[in-house]
């Protein structure tokens, strides 16, 4: 992991993300106070956790808002005169509120009514009202919520499922939608200077922006929308389609483990209310007993309450939402150990002087030791859920079919996991990922497991095989296709074996060597490096691709602390597009972005080029990289080790949203996952 140093110079060169956040929350404020008096607040679900990330519930109530319902259909009884509807614009959505409407002009409730559509307006909404008869008595405004953020490095629309409507229903809209709020980043924080990336869809949402941001400058000579100044260097774009692979693997980030088996949804995750209340005072020494007393809890059983899970106040989680789970064993038991001899150096304190600084130092110590307890039996929760058959067998394919080794057999073994009743979606993620990976599965075979499947599933998941087969997804194919195969099918064939070799994807790194020591991107996966971050690598980290720039770190163990700091990080070299792999790009399914993005003031104010090397090494630089149709979180772990590996630039992730190869199936089958369930608890 980095020092608490070099985490410090990071984050001073950071962009600070936190503008986003007001900027959501003064726009919130600004559109209910443009409703007179008290209002009633009507409430999308798919809003709440979003909107929980930017704005407090007493920070509404302060602007008028009386009471908060969920927009659900059937009556609505509000004792204010102005009800608020706030709510993505949804055709389901429009009805039930006209049918609200309509019920309270027949019992002659007179209300007024303001609708505010997120992140904008909509003619379909206009019309849909029209037909009801209530566009009259709806006052219709926009709250334009855009990116959020869900750490200093990480910002997110938290489009709920938008890989589903790009690449199943064929619904655009959010990449309109990430334009938009692409141009916002412009315009807060300077311009792009060039835009690289991959895949059809990342071509649109390019050619989309650089339109919007031509418009946008040549609107008023006098007064550019962009900024005269940048710390951005470059914007890379990958759409989902580009490694539709690394979601569907397991991932075995602690952060990506709770995910997969318990579920985070907006950065919160729903956990035993036992786990989350402080125990009762002990004569045990605290630190200890987090350890050795902590009790299995039931996830099931055990009443669950949401918590958020954040670094803003849990340093702890800083230190373990990244590492590999083999290791996190070994960093909580590091932890209870210096907490215990905290505990013991400070109750030996003697004078006036040193118990005053004993207390100062207690309320961190105890935070500190309610986050370790939290943690510890946060991966008490895990464990048993890793040490399942099907987990490990899964685990055992996944391995198998990355390294094409007797992919038959894995076929076979999938089948019994289909006998044996393990989850749909398990076997959903295995199938594809051999299809991939193999260039298909074998006619016979393929129709067999669909059998198979059907019958033991259900047949309401025939429509999911047809999604999975079907351009622009694609991606459960036979490995022969008919001659009557459309072109747009044949042309998605995924290059996986000239890949593996071409980005170095396998690591044959000592098991034991890879539990000490983050040594490659790979660790996320246990030995298999994304192929998202190795292409992120192609742009901005060469060398990382080729060879492993951690090794110079490891040789430098054992040197002072300052001379790791100044040798162990290489220099970041300047963005260049896809030089150097361009044979890579061509094989890979899907277009290929190189947009350089001229600054009109460029020339006046002296703004570095991207060919301005000596420019660019006298600053920290920002690359903005954006996975449109989301990321996981394994995703943005192994970012995080490149950028550790830099000196000179910060990576500041952005996406549609966080997904999980679970959630993925889960949406294109229309399958709500009971983990995630919404409930109006708060």
């Amino acid at each position: 992991m980095a020092t608490g140093e070099q985490s410090a110079q990071r984050s001073q060169a950071r962009l600070d993300v936190s503008l986003l956040k007001e900027i959501a929350k003064k726009d919130l404020v600004d559109a209910l106070n443009g409703v007179n008096g008290a209002k009633t607040l009507v409430l999308d679900a798919s809003l709440a956790g979003p909107l929980g990330l930017v704005i407090e519930v007493s920070l509404l109530k302060q602007h008028g808002v009386d009471k908060m319902f969920w927009l659900e259909s059937g009556a609505l009884t509000s004792t204010t005169t102005n009800i608020v509807y706030l709510c993505r614009p949804v055709i389901k959505h429009m009805k039930i509120i006209a049918d609200q409407v309509k019920r309270h002009a027949k019992e002659s409730r007179k209300h007024i009514y303001t609708l505010l559509l997120v992140p904008r307006l909509s003619t379909l909404v206009s019309r849909i009202l029209e037909e009801e008869g209530v566009l009259g008595d709806i006052t219709i405004s926009s709250y334009n919520l855009q990116f959020i953020p869900l750490d200093d490095d990480i910002i997110s629309l938290e489009h709920e499922n938008a890989f589903k409507e790009i690449w199943v229903d064929g619904d655009e809209t959010v990449i309109f939608e990430s334009s938009q709020a692409l141009l916002t980043l412009q315009r807060l924080y300077g311009p792009f200077p060039q835009i690289v990336g991959k895949g059809d869809y990342a071509n649109k949402l390019a050619k989309l922006l650089t339109r919007s941001t031509s418009k946008a400058t040549n609107a008023s000579a006098s007064d550019a929308v962009l900024s005269s100044t940048t710390s951005i260097d470059s914007l890379i774009i990958l759409d989902r389609r580009v490694d539709i692979i690394t979601p569907l693997l397991t991932q075995l980030t602690y952060e990506g483990l709770v995910d997969e088996l318990i579920g985070i949804k907006n950065s919160h995750v729903e956990l035993p209310i036992s786990l989350l209340t402080p125990p009762a005072p002990s004569s045990s020494n605290p630190s200890t007993s987090a350890v050795t007393t902590a009790p299995v809890i039931s996830v099931k059983k055990d009443a669950k309450k949401k918590h958020h899970l954040t670094t803003s106040t849990d340093p702890l989680f800083a230190e373990l939402r990244d590492l590999n789970f083999s290791s996190v064993g070994r960093k909580l038991n590091n932890v209870a150990r210096r907490l215990d001899d905290d505990y013991k150096t400070n109750l030996q304190a003697k004078t006036v002087a040193q118990l005053r600084d004993f207390v100062g130092k207690l309320g961190g110590l105890q935070t500190e030791h309610q986050s370790l307890r939290l943690h510890t039996e946060l991966s008490e929760l895990l464990l048993p859920l890793t040490r399942t058959e099907e987990f490990n067998r899964s685990l055992e394919i996944q391995q198998n079919l990355l390294a094409s080794y007797e992919v038959t057999a894995q076929i076979t073994s999938i089948e019994d996991m289909i006998a044996q009743g393990a989850e749909m979606q398990t076997i959903i993620r295995l199938l594809c990922l051999a299809s991939l990976t193999a260039g298909g599965i074998k006619a016979k075979s393929l129709e067999n497991i669909k059998r198979e499947m059907l019958q033991a599933y259900g047949y309401n998941f025939m429509p999911l095989f047809l999604f999975l087969a079907a351009p622009p997804l694609a991606i459960l194919l036979p490995s022969s296709l008919p001659a009557s195969t459309p072109p747009a099918v044949t042309s998605l064939k995924y290059p996986f074996a000239s890949l593996r070799k071409s980005l170095r994807l396998l690591i044959d790194d000592n098991p034991e060597a890879l539990d000490e020591v983050e040594n490659d991107i790979s660790f996320v996966y246990s030995g298999y490096a994304p192929i998202s971050i190795r292409l992120i690598q192609c742009v901005a980290q060469k060398g990382g691709v080729l060879s492993n720039p951690a090794e110079k770190e490891k040789s430098m163990n054992d040197a002072p602390a300052q001379q790791n700091l100044s040798i162990g990080k290489v220099q970041a070299h300047p963005i260049v597009g896809w030089k150097g792999f361009e044979d890579v790009m061509a094989a890979i399914p899907g277009e290929t972005v190189e947009i350089l993005q001229t600054h009109p003031e460029a020339a006046v104010s002296g703004l570095p080029t991207p060919s301005s090397t000596t420019a660019f090494r006298e600053q920290t630089t920002t690359s903005v990289v954006f996975f449109l149709g989301g990321c996981t979180y394994t995703e943005i772990a192994a970012l995080r080790w490149v950028a550790r590996q830099n000196r000179g630039r910060n990576f500041l992730i952005a996406t549609t949203d966080i997904i999980s190869g679970r959630g993925l199936v889960d949406g294109i089958a229309f399958v709500d996952r009971p983990a995630t369930r919404r409930t109006t608890e708060s």
